[in-house]
């Protein structure tokens, strides 16, 4: 079983990239943040809370799993998913270069990848 809190550790081509999922209260919000292993301060964090078709964690769903419109629904504890969700914020130029913590909405993402076969 993985420790809460610990970083996990996704190599893409030559680049490691630290990521990690938690679910916070009081807006039930599922939250995937990701920084490349060389620049510590320079995290992008991927925001998922619950509203109208859509659903973070907690009944009927796991822990960090997320479902959107059409029943598609994702784990944020999988690699590979993480790595989709990766490639489509890298593709549209979201993770950030500088010292700056950069939070965004995450469905614009989940609705780019989720329909994609794993």
């Amino acid at each position: 079983m993985r420790r809460k809190g610990v970083l996990r550790k996704l190599v893409v081509d030559d680049t490691v990239w630290l990521w990690g999922r938690r679910h916070r209260h009081p807006d039930c919000r599922e939250t995937l943040s990701l920084r490349r292993a060389d620049t510590p301060h320079a995290q992008l964090r991927l925001v998922f809370r619950s509203g109208e078709g859509r659903a973070v964690a907690g009944w009927p769903l796991g822990e960090g799993e997320i479902i959107g419109l059409g029943g598609h629904w994702l784990n944020l504890n999988e690699p590979g998913v993480v790595r989709r969700l990766l490639d489509e914020a890298v593709a549209r130029g979201l993770v950030p270069t500088g010292n700056v913590v950069r939070e965004v909405d995450g469905w614009p993402l989940f609705d780019a990848v989720a329909g994609e076969a794993p």
